[in-house]
């Protein structure tokens, strides 16, 4: 399993160096968050063919997370280029000045995305490595239902989001029907139901240290890199953003309040 690991961090760091150059080519670091779905297809796929062994849960787990990293590739590619560097790497270029930030990225996001993208991603070699050859069992078949309901959630509510942005007279307008009526993050809701689904598959497998990997998405999802830091936004430039809080849960799916 170490060597697997070392070899699967070998591949991402030569991967996300050959990124961080054309970024620096391009002179736009916001290519880093295509590679973020994509990335973990590619550990997942290595991980699987190495295994020697395909067994259904692999199987299984292979077409999940490919489906869910390639629409995540594809969405984000859709909504990204073309737009220019996010404000977020404009400002890091701005506060570290250009000429150092263009070496200071590639330890900052580049290498750092990498590094997350294999702790993340321990509950896909925890199946992936498991010595268990039995048939599916009742865990699995919970983890496949969560897995539904987590895609649901976030594919869903990115397409409404998509949708409700195209819309030039919903500018400065918040978003509080469909899936963004029960909750405030659908999506990013949905993407911590898929990944307690490769927990599941993982602790299905007899491999139980590897949840870890979803444990530290939930704390990036939930204080770093995703509610947090996004409603910290939408307070400061939504003013209708404070009613949308009082009566929508802020995360887990709930009936509005009146």
């Amino acid at each position: 399993m170490g060597a697997l690991f070392l070899q699967a961090s070998i591949i991402i760091v030569v991967l996300v160096t050959v990124l961080w150059i054309i970024s620096v080519i391009i002179k736009n670091v916001s290519i880093v968050d295509l590679f973020w779905g994509l990335g973990f297809v590619i550990v997942n796929a290595f991980y699987f063919f190495q295994s020697g062994d395909f067994n259904t849960r692999k199987i299984i787990l292979l077409v999940l997370v490919t489906v869910w990293g390639l629409r995540l590739f594809i969405y984000l590619s859709i909504r990204n280029i073309g737009k220019g560097e996010d404000f977020r790497y404009q400002n890091f270029r701005k506060e570290y000045g250009p000429e150092r930030y263009w070496w200071f990225s590639y330890f900052q996001t580049f290498l750092l995305q990498g590094a997350l993208i294999l702790i993340v991603s321990l509950p896909l070699l925890g199946v992936n490595s498991a010595e268990n050859f039995n048939n599916l069992t009742w865990l699995d078949y919970i983890g496949i239902a969560a897995w539904i309901k987590g895609f649901m959630f976030e594919a869903g509510g990115d397409y409404q989001l998509s949708r409700f942005k195209q819309n030039p007279n919903n500018k400065g307008k918040v978003l509080n029907t469909g899936f963004w009526k029960y909750t405030r993050h659908p999506n990013y809701y949905g993407d911590f139901m898929i990944w307690c689904s490769f927990a599941i598959f993982s602790a299905a497998s007899g491999n139980y240290w590897h949840i870890i990997g979803t444990v530290v998405m939930t704390i990036l999802l939930l204080k770093i890199s995703g509610v947090t830091l996004l409603e910290k936004t939408l307070k400061e430039t939504k003013p209708e953003y404070q009613d949308y809080i009082r009566q929508t849960s802020s995360f887990f799916p709930w009936f509005p309040k009146k």
